[in-house]
């Protein structure tokens, strides 16, 4: 694949495929904790919460790209903030992956969530009438049960990742080596005369990745529902 594959279309698959992990990596662990928070829990604000984890799913990926950049920008009080630390995310790979795990974060908490959801919570009732915590019934009981829902929204997650586009690019740009992702990169090739084999490869690339995921987040949710119904 080396020859098949010019050096920025190698370029922009690796930062991709980094950008990706770190994405879905980070949003893994609140991702679980949102998602069963609105499957097990009554509070206050659940129904807000619900649309603030779902409105990057409805609302125009440059707008989310834009309220990114607004609040992580050097200039406002939480980018300055950040960057006081050493921690810069406009116009810098960690900016899309912050921006592609905003935009997949609402397809990792469904999945999740649906896992939790399918899951009787007499199990989880029983264990604690044994005397177990709420943390100990959750991972002892619940998260080998939901274990296939939670990497199918992981799996999801990495493929939103990869193909995030709108919000990528009004967030950090389209910096060659620095952010241009395989859909920026896709972009600037189609701009270009003689661009379009390279973009077309590239187009390949993302085909065969997002029905990977769609494969094996479908493959994991039927042994879910065996696993939840042989329990």
């Amino acid at each position: 694949m080396s020859g098949w594959l010019g050096p920025e279309e190698w370029q922009a698959l690796a930062l991709s495929l980094k950008v990706a992990t770190w994405a879905t990596l980070a949003a893994l662990p609140l991702g679980l904790f949102v998602a069963h928070a609105l499957a097990r829990w009554q509070f206050p604000g659940k129904q807000i919460l619900n649309g603030l984890v779902h409105l990057p799913l409805v609302l125009p990926p440059v707008v989310t790209g834009y309220l990114l950049l607004l609040t992580f920008n050097p200039t406002a009080p939480v980018g300055d903030a950040l960057n006081a630390i050493g921690i810069t995310f406009a116009f810098r790979w960690t900016g899309a992956a912050l921006a592609a795990g905003v935009m997949g974060f609402p397809l990792m908490v469904r999945a999740m969530r649906l896992s939790i959801e399918a899951v009787d919570p007499k199990l989880e009732q029983a264990a604690a009438t044994l005397g177990a915590s709420r943390i100990w019934v959750f991972f002892t009981v619940t998260l080998p049960l939901i274990l296939p829902g939670v990497l199918a929204g992981a799996i999801l997650g990495f493929a939103k990742a990869m193909g995030e586009f709108g919000a990528t690019i009004t967030f950090v740009s389209n910096i060659p080596g620095q952010t241009q992702t395989l859909p920026s990169a896709i972009y600037a090739f189609l701009q270009v005369p003689g661009g379009e084999g390279a973009a077309l490869r590239l187009v390949l690339i993302s085909v065969v990745v997002a029905m990977g995921a769609l494969l094996a987040s479908e493959l994991l949710a039927r042994r879910l529902a065996k696993r939840v119904g042989g329990a």
